[in-house]
């Protein structure tokens, strides 16, 4: 076989390769879903609201997902970043009237004193049950106490939803996606 022959087999069998499936651009945090089940150390809970928060005219930066275990139903918001930053929250009961009346400095129960970190105004889009509708501005603040604890609220159209949580490493949180319709079908 001449030299040629060979060069042009190499590259003839180079070429009917099959193109490996693109993966996903998506973190599996991002991609979670109504129906999936999260767990977050070593508790199971199913996803029944999904709140996705953007500026318009760009890509999601923070989601929040409602977690039902039993009858308690928790928060867990992820913010991208150049890592994924993850926060385990519970609903706090409380009221304010008007987001201008919004501290800059909270003590929650006497003993805890959380400084405002920063707040922004975003766009929602929302699955399953939660706090927000869809495609409506909501305000956001988020607090700190120490490097653990945190503190959220939300407020849209009147209604203030507010959340103290701990951060938690993503690595902690593992998802198993629910099995669509589709699926079983096949």
């Amino acid at each position: 076989m001449s030299v040629w022959k060979r060069i042009g087999s190499i590259l003839k069998s180079q070429s009917h390769k099959p193109e490996p499936a693109p993966a996903s651009l998506l973190h599996p945090l991002e991609e979670t879903g109504v129906g999936d089940i999260v767990t977050v150390d070593l508790e199971e809970y199913i996803v029944t609201g999904k709140v996705t928060y953007f500026d318009r005219g760009f890509a999601p930066h923070r989601f929040a997902y409602y977690l039902q275990s039993g009858r308690r139903i928790d928060c867990l918001i992820v913010e991208k970043g150049r890592a994924m930053d993850c926060y385990m929250c519970e609903f706090l009961e409380g009221s304010l009237d008007d987001p201008s009346d919004v501290p800059t400095t909270l003590v929650l129960d006497g003993e805890t004193t959380f400084e405002l970190e920063w707040n922004r105004k975003d766009v929602t889009r929302t699955e399953g049950r939660t706090d927000f509708r869809s495609n409506d501005e909501v305000l956001i603040w988020r607090y700190y106490a120490n490097q653990e604890k945190h503190f959220f609220l939300q407020w849209q159209d009147g209604k203030f939803v507010a959340m103290q949580g701990n951060r938690i490493p993503a690595a902690e949180v593992k998802r198993l996606q629910a099995a669509s319709p589709n699926a079983a079908k096949k």
